[in-house]
């Protein structure tokens, strides 16, 4: 059975542009679309979509409100279709604190590389979505304190009107890490007194990480994550997790090194690969193509750390839908690191976890809330009180 969506937007280019994708997906079906909250509110009486994506800025009432109220009276599946401007970035990130499963940028209407491969992600996130258990995700109710300081509308008038069919987007080919880095020849890696993490997810892995990251002690080991999130939105991102953490927290840069006390979030749309010099371990950002359906890729990250890193590396799956990271996660078991993955009874989305478990990637699953101390033990790092 299709999945339903009803689209929210005040743009009638931006509601055209996102039913003509989404209704090329066989297992998508877009039953409504509405201009503000207030003609969305009037279709959901009658129309029960299994998924609802929503603008922030609108007239009448904006994205954040009408979230709030749905998330309170009758709660939905909803990905947050934003722009990258640096404001919408942060009340992007706010709709996830009051319950909204996903972020997609908006398609950028005329640039066909953009809709070719944001076609693929945006249905991607659709269908996470679809399965998404929403009461794994935290109502800002329970939103925590920083620890450190640091006329008639012509778009309304227009809202019967079919949308226009045009010739598909396409899709991407599925394309392996080999696009970005080989397989290494040999899995030897001179070992050293220091640990590093590596982690991945998707759908529902902002909160996932903030859980995780809140628990770890100043002298965590370095950490290197991908988080499945739109260009823009991972600084801001990172911004927040740095407010509420014990260690630091920053979108990485090229040449960033890897050290005690600090995660570096992958920016959107660039991969980002661990290196090693000597002793020391640093990321290298750069361009490449979708890799598993995504960019930054969990994939690109593991091989990285299984070549670079080996039996240096922890390495942890969480919440997300697909399978991007399992493979990377078996070369690293097989390099001789520790690999975690987040067990079904906490995850958001049960997919990467379990694709990675599936094929023996996995050395232990866990719960979301074991999973910081299980790092530090294995990092050999005592755990400390907060």
């Amino acid at each position: 059975m299709a999945i339903k969506v009803m689209i929210i937007d005040d743009s009638a280019v931006v509601r055209e542009t996102l039913q003509q994708v989404l209704s090329d997906d066989p297992d998508i079906e877009v039953i409504g679309t509405a201009a503000d909250p207030y003609i969305a509110a009037r279709k959901l009486q009658t129309l029960l979509p299994d998924v609802i994506t929503l603008d922030i800025e609108m007239p009448r009432m904006d994205g954040l409100t009408f979230l709030r109220k749905l998330m309170a009276q009758h709660p939905l599946p909803v990905v947050i279709c934003s722009s990258k401007a640096e404001d919408g970035s942060g009340n992007a990130l706010k709709a996830l604190e009051y319950g909204a499963v996903d972020i997609i940028e908006k398609p950028k209407i005329g640039t066909k590389q953009f809709l070719l491969e944001s076609s693929t992600q945006i249905s991607d996130v659709v269908k996470a979505a679809a399965s998404a258990r929403l009461s794994k995700l935290r109502s800002v109710s329970v939103a925590p304190s920083p620890r450190k300081p640091r006329t008639a509308d012509p778009a309304v008038a227009a809202e019967s009107a079919p949308a226009r069919r045009a010739a598909p987007f396409g899709t991407q080919p599925k394309l392996t890490a080999d696009a970005i880095l080989s397989l290494p020849k040999s899995t030897h890696v001179i070992e050293t007194t220091e640990r590093i993490a590596v982690i991945g997810a998707s759908t529902g892995g902002t909160e996932a990480l903030r859980v995780f990251l809140e628990e770890l002690p100043p002298d965590a080991p370095g950490i290197v994550i991908v988080q499945h999130m739109p260009e823009k939105f991972t600084a801001a991102f990172a911004k927040r997790l740095d407010g509420l953490c014990r260690i630091s927290v920053k979108e990485a840069e090229h040449n960033d090194t890897i050290i005690r006390g600090r995660a570096l979030i992958a920016p959107g749309n660039k991969h980002t690969l661990v290196k090693r010099s000597g002793a020391r371990y640093y990321v290298e950002v750069r361009e490449g193509p979708l890799v598993s359906r995504h960019r930054p890729s969990v994939d690109v990250l593991f091989r990285s750390a299984a070549r670079y890193a080996g039996k240096n590396a922890v390495a942890v799956i969480l919440t997300g839908m697909g399978d991007d990271g399992a493979r990377g996660m078996l070369e690293l078991k097989q390099t001789g690191a520790y690999t975690i993955g987040q067990d079904e009874s906490t995850c958001v989305v049960y997919g990467m976890p379990h694709e990675a478990f599936k094929i023996g990637a996995v050395d232990v699953q866990l719960p979301l809330e074991k999973i910081a101390a299980e790092v530090l033990q294995a990092s050999g790092v005592r755990s400390a009180e907060k």
